[in-house]
């Protein structure tokens, strides 16, 4: 748990920074944390090749690969079931196109705005973000909880980028490689889903 604590301390860190601070523009127009996610996945990249076990664990596991990013997706949307009967104002449709981010956010609610509502879009991306930051603080937890795929699905599309980092501290580095296959497969599916849940 004192990993979840910095994380968020850091996090805090920053808003509070963010608010409060007097930065001068950028001398470059450029996203920083874009390149800073570049060098966490290089990094973890270097981790995982050089680890010949993570490489086995893919081929041992084969196809089976596959049943995980089911699970999330069948788990997120038994949730949202679950959560809509406490929820006024949204549809069924509109909940499960929510849930259909997966903690993409970005993505997600880009395109809930641009297809439906920004009211739509706003819920999607604190949705998600929510997702991802529950991933974060509680991966540890949930290890214990519910084993260590839990923060693997749990992180949802984010567990091949921003949620590595916590998952393969809390689950291990041999969840590396599956954490990644799933976060691919999650993140290649975000926009069809949402979009046909929305056009169904």
């Amino acid at each position: 748990m004192l990993l979840s604590i910095k994380i968020l301390l850091f996090f805090v860190a920053g808003l509070l920074l963010g608010v409060f601070g007097n930065f001068a523009p950028l001398p470059f127009e450029s996203d920083l944390t874009k390149y800073a996610l570049y060098l966490l996945m290089f990094l973890v990249g270097i981790s995982i090749g050089a680890d010949s076990k993570s490489l086995q664990l893919i081929r041992h596991q084969g196809t089976r690969l596959l049943l995980i990013p089911l699970a999330t997706i069948l788990g997120t949307f038994s949730g949202v079931l679950l959560v809509m009967f406490f929820v006024e104002n949204i549809s069924l449709r509109e909940g499960l196109a929510v849930g259909a981010g997966f903690g993409y956010y970005s993505l997600s609610s880009i395109i809930l705005s641009e297809i439906h509502s920004d009211a739509l879009g706003v819920v999607a991306l604190l949705a998600n973000v929510i997702r991802e930051l529950i991933t974060l603080l509680l991966a540890p937890l949930m290890v214990i909880i519910f084993g260590k795929l839990g923060p693997v699905t749990a992180a949802g599309a984010t567990s091949m980028d921003t949620s590595l980092p916590i998952i393969t501290t809390a689950s291990g580095k041999d969840f590396a490689v599956i954490a990644l296959v799933h976060g691919i497969i999650l993140t290649l599916l975000v926009p069809i889903l949402v979009t046909f849940i929305m056009w169904v």
